[in-house]
């Protein structure tokens, strides 16, 4: 599939990448609890969330400022 154009950002790509992010972010955050020996916590569950959503909208964000050259920051080149 063909990168998307500087700002933008395709459905497909979006939605795999926000799913790795997720999923990365809240499982080592859950491994790290449990490691420990203990089960979450209503509270260790809010942050391992947080974690998640955070990874995932830096996804978004880095992919949307990166061109279909997959330069980061940088417009298209004409």
């Amino acid at each position: 599939m063909k990168s998307s154009p500087f700002l933008s950002i395709h459905a497909k790509d979006l939605i795999k990448g926000i799913i790795v992010a997720v999923l990365s972010a809240s499982l080592t955050g859950l491994y790290d609890i449990i490691a420990s020996g203990t089960m979450p916590t209503g509270s260790q569950w809010k942050t391992i969330g947080i974690a998640g959503l955070t990874a995932g909208v830096g996804y978004v964000i880095k992919n949307w400022l990166t061109n279909s050259t997959d330069q980061f920051a940088k417009g298209e080149q004409k």
